[in-house]
């Protein structure tokens, strides 16, 4: 058990590592952050920064010998880097789950394995081939680093496979049916050191331009999906051996089938309404967890919904703050990012309120008032 006056190591520097930080210095840690930029958002926050690319192996064992326990802002970190640190301090979440989880293919094997359903895939080493596979249209997704629709296409019926395939330049990629889903909802669950478990109340996400949106939670579902929902999650997170927070997104088809779209084994986007929502945040939860401490209480106190606050709402400047700022069931977190840019997430609002239809016209009415001319 690692305790408040330890120092965990965050393995990039973004927005889900400064909140991390934030949470682990308020319980009494240090931090050091290892990132490309000494400013990045995790650093404002930290006591120390290692500046260095997330494959480079001589700054992360720099970081290594710096630090108690390691853990990751992002999966994009290589599973071979986690290795040499594992030598050197604890690393949690471990890279066997790192390796499991990093390439889409051999995390679709893993599901498959463990029988839990997926849309229908294939290897996409024949682009044609794959497609017969799973049929048009289709979505063919790089491997490795793809997110927030990056590294993936869409191949309709009719078009030149071939060519829509070239647009991927070559990267290792897999082709998936395209879901008819009603909607697609998320797990975000703890696992402790000892396997203990807290689940979250769950997510119900919307995106736009294949980046998510706004996430409400509770999500309306039925006891039995919820239940569904859960078991998938845990079996999840215990067969990988995970330690730490850990999300599942799930699809939910029209006649209430979930299948499991994506893994990320660590605190998400879709958690962010745990800040203020709920007992324990996600990020307390992911501290705890990975420093051996015993789990939070993950009830929801009130119901939410998370809006994000994405880069385009500064073509003019900063947004108009005022706003968000004079509805009082809002929190807007900023994330210290150094350049808006188009589809960058900045910020987020979280909107406390049990009556989560109201708080998300609530959202539609704040993003548009955000919004530029």
């Amino acid at each position: 058990m690692i305790l408040p006056g330890g120092t965990v190591g965050v393995l990039g520097g973004g927005q889900l590592g400064r909140m991390m930080a934030l949470a682990a210095r308020r319980m009494g840690y240090r931090i050091v952050v290892l990132d490309p930029s000494a400013s990045c958002p995790t650093a404002q926050v930290s006591d120390d920064v290692v500046v260095g690319a997330l494959t480079d192996v001589e700054a992360a064992k720099q970081l290594a010998k710096k630090v108690d326990v390691i853990t990751l802002d992002t999966e994009h970190v290589p599973a071979d880097v986690l290795d040499q640190l594992e030598a050197i301090t604890p690393v949690r979440p471990a890279a066997s789950v790192l390796r499991t989880i990093q390439d889409r293919q051999t995390q679709k094997q893993f599901l498959d394995k463990l029988g839990m359903p997926q849309a229908k895939w294939a290897p996409c080493e024949d682009v044609d081939k794959a497609l017969g596979v799973v049929g048009r249209p289709a979505i063919v997704k790089v491997r490795r680093a793809g997110y927030d629709g990056k590294g993936q296409i869409r191949i309709e019926p009719g078009a030149d496979a071939k060519a829509e395939f070239a647009k991927l330049k070559g990267e290792p990629a897999v082709a998936e049916a395209l879901v008819p889903f009603a909607r697609e909802i998320s797990v975000i669950l703890a696992r402790g050191m000892r396997g203990e478990i807290a689940i979250y109340p769950l997510a119900e996400n919307v995106h736009r331009r294949h980046i998510l949106h706004t996430t409400r939670a509770p999500a309306p579902i039925s006891a039995q999906g919820k239940k569904r929902a859960e078991e998938i999650g845990l079996t999840v997170a215990e067969a990988l051996g995970h330690v730490g927070v850990i999300a599942v997104e799930m699809f939910e088809l029209p006649d209430g089938t979930l299948l499991v779209n994506e893994i990320a084994p660590r605190t998400h986007n879709s958690g962010h309404y745990t800040y203020g929502a709920c007992a324990t945040t996600q990020f307390e939860q992911h501290v705890r967890a990975v420093c051996g401490l015993p789990l939070g209480d993950p009830r929801a106190l009130t119901g939410a919904v998370m809006v994000n606050l994405i880069g385009d709402l500064w073509r003019d400047g900063a947004p108009p703050w005022r706003a968000v700022l004079e509805r009082p069931e809002a929190r807007l977190h900023l994330y210290g990012k150094d350049a808006p840019a188009p589809g960058r997430k900045m910020g987020h609002v979280v909107l406390l309120d049990d009556d989560t239809d109201r708080a998300l016209a609530t959202a539609e009415q704040m993003i548009t008032a955000l919004t530029p001319p």
